[in-house]
């Protein structure tokens, strides 16, 4: 990396000032926009700015998930570039040895940048899809679920039968809707329940859109609230029909699953949704869409505000 941003920390300063501060320069305590100033001196070379009406001072990093980080920006912004520029994925350990700093700090900073690319929690995203659009819904099952979370009743809302303990049963299921040819959203369902399925569905995909899934039964009842429900029938070798298929989702799972087994080899249960975040977010920004690696590293650094992610919430 022999970007100046990489290795000079005043230039990552003006770098990061010049994403999140596009348009103006805003105070992260008050919001305001007016009677902000930056301090000359020995506070200039800090970064340091102003904010009259508050009277409070603050760098580009407070309110992000850079604040009060002992780690150099420079390294921050490198971190950034590596997490975005490879499509599996960096493990800490990877990144520790690449940024010389220890595998808790490397660790630490990969939860972090995952909450930068989180999409806000999709509350104030538009629903997937529209009319005559085609939104892939499917399941996939990754790591053990711990066995006090199986719960007594099946899928179907049957008392579960005890058996040997293995297949889909007991991992962790992931639920995830693809628009053909647009984003991605990904949910840990802990269990793919007809009724969590229902509701992951129902409430991210628009009623005028083609639902596609496969032959699974958690689709049959909420499928009938779209336009339309096709299925492909993989029990049966059947993986496209004409235009039907779930070709798209599964290639996502293809290149999550290589990734977490790959690269991050481990995942606790409580860290799931920021890996799927992370997935997610590379998906939705790219190559095949025309997005760089340092596009795609810019709009995940556009992601770092309102963000605060401490050690403790973290663990």
């Amino acid at each position: 990396m022999t970007n100046p941003i990489y290795s000079n920390e005043t230039a990552a300063r003006e770098h990061l000032e010049g994403i999140r501060w596009a348009d103006a320069v805003y105070c992260p305590h008050c919001g305001g926009f007016d009677g902000i100033k930056k301090l000359g001196g020995a506070a200039a070379a800090k970064g340091l700015w102003h904010c009259t009406p508050c009277r409070k001072k603050f760098t580009v990093t407070v309110g992000t998930v850079f604040e009060r980080s002992h780690i150099p920006l420079s390294k921050w912004l490198a971190a950034f570039a590596l997490m975005c520029a490879s499509k599996k994925g960096v493990s800490a350990h990877q990144g520790h040895r690449m940024l010389n700093v220890t595998y808790k700090t490397a660790w630490f900073m990969w939860h972090r940048i995952r909450e930068a690319m989180k999409n806000g929690g999709l509350s104030n995203v538009p629903p997937m899809g529209g009319k005559g659009q085609v939104v892939e819904a499917d399941e996939t099952y990754f790591g053990n679920l711990p066995e006090a979370k199986l719960g007594k009743f099946n899928s179907k809302g049957k008392l579960r039968a005890p058996g040997p303990k293995f297949g889909p049963h007991h991992k962790r299921a992931i639920v995830s809707l693809v628009e053909r040819g647009g984003q991605v959203r990904s949910f840990y369902a802990g269990q793919a329940t007809v009724t969590e399925v229902a509701r992951i569905v129902r409430e991210n995909v628009a009623k005028e859109s083609r639902l596609h899934t496969d032959e699974s039964r958690v689709y049959l009842n909420v499928g009938k609230e779209f336009a339309s429900h096709e299925r492909v029938n993989h029990g049966q070798k059947e993986y496209a029909r004409g235009d039907v298929t779930t070709n798209t989702i599964e290639s996502f799972f293809s290149v999550f699953k290589r990734g977490m087994r790959g690269t991050y080899q481990h995942c606790d249960e409580r860290h799931m949704h920021r890996y799927l975040a992370e997935f997610d977010f590379r998906h939705n920004q790219r190559s095949a869409l025309g997005v760089s690696d340092s596009e795609r590293t810019v709009t995940a650094l556009k992601g770092v505000s309102g963000k605060r992610l401490t050690y403790q919430q973290a663990r």
